[in-house]
């Protein structure tokens, strides 16, 4: 009875004119980079998210919050620093605005730690635990809160945070995975991809960019033959346990599986003409690839990293001249 349940609500948060009620807001966190081509990366996947919410999503500006490591680096979206006191206000504030039926996406971006006692997320100045953010969570207007820490060691995250109507993520399924993450560039990638929207409801639930995630980071691991160092959790069952493969009728994923960012109502801004769409989407493959062999760089051998991000810097330059040839005759 209370899978059918759940597919029943499923079936109508799924539908644009039942689900309008509900609106969505988004608050993406950026902490320390540390090396600059991780700095660079984190920007790009939080510019991404930003951009798809704004875009595709047509959530207003006042709705959308981004805590960036440095502004001046992404001045047209960034809000403000992300430091533990800029994010204690404004976080609250954006929670405070939400009513008690809409979703609050909180996206965590960077670096974390552990100590082996308390996982943190790493800032510029004093660095944020989960229970810093638990108590920021207890003051929000709303039930419905999906909070993703993408970053290394998060997995004590689930425990801290769990709570009825809530959705955690995190890159890791505990604080030992302290290598750099995949994972927060490929679940916003699935977030704002048509093709991770499995039951073509126009809607990727935070359950489709998780599996669609997960599998992404797999594939990779697998492809670069490295030891996977990253195992991401979903807990939405509120027993702060988590899951790793999250399912609509399963301990956890049912929640996930009925809150998303909301419907798309345009297609990606690439090229009308399917050729060089084709080459656009090879384009954006070879840099999701450059992006994650540069944040794998610690867990390969030299030369193997040396060599292979050689050959993607390559493919991707050569891609780059092939676009623009074929730009340059249509003027």
């Amino acid at each position: 009875m209370r899978r059918l349940i759940v597919l029943a609500f499923v079936l109508i948060v799924s539908v644009p004119g039942l689900a309008a009620a509900q609106d969505a807001y988004v608050a993406v966190i950026v902490g320390l980079g540390g090396e600059p081509e991780h700095a660079e990366t984190f920007r790009r996947w939080a510019g991404s998210l930003v951009d798809h919410a704004s875009g595709r999503l047509r959530i207003p500006p006042e709705r959308i919050l981004y805590l960036a490591e440095d502004p001046q680096q992404d001045p047209k979206r960034a809000t403000a620093k992300a430091t533990k006191a800029e994010i204690e206000k404004r976080l609250s504030a954006l929670g405070a605005a939400a009513k008690k039926d809409d979703v609050i996406f909180v996206v965590l971006i960077g670096h974390g730690t552990s100590d082996g006692k308390v996982a943190k997320f790493n800032l510029s100045g004093p660095d944020m635990t989960a229970a810093d953010f638990a108590a920021i969570l207890k003051g929000f207007g709303t039930r419905n809160v999906v909070f993703v820490n993408s970053s290394s060691a998060s997995g004590p995250f689930i425990e801290a945070l769990a709570a009825p109507g809530r959705v955690i993520v995190t890159a890791t399924r505990n604080a030992a995975e302290q290598f750099a993450t995949l994972f927060g560039g490929y679940f916003i990638d699935a977030l704002a991809s048509d093709a991770a929207d499995a039951d073509k409801n126009r809607r990727v639930s935070v359950l489709e960019a998780f599996n669609a995630a997960k599998a992404d980071v797999a594939r990779v691991y697998q492809q670069r033959g490295v030891m996977l160092t990253e195992r991401a959790m979903l807990e939405d069952g509120g027993d702060g346990e988590g899951s790793m493969e999250p399912a609509v009728n399963g301990k956890d994923g049912s929640i996930a599986a009925m809150l998303s960012l909301g419907a798309t109502v345009e297609d990606l801004k690439l090229p009308a003409d399917p050729a060089l769409r084709k080459l656009y989407e090879e384009r954006r493959e070879l840099e999701r690839r450059a992006e994650a062999l540069k944040l794998m760089k610690a867990s390969m051998p030299p030369a193997q990293y040396a060599g292979e991000l050689e050959k993607v810097l390559t493919d991707l330059a050569l891609k780059s001249q092939e676009i623009r040839a074929i730009e340059g005759k249509g003027k």
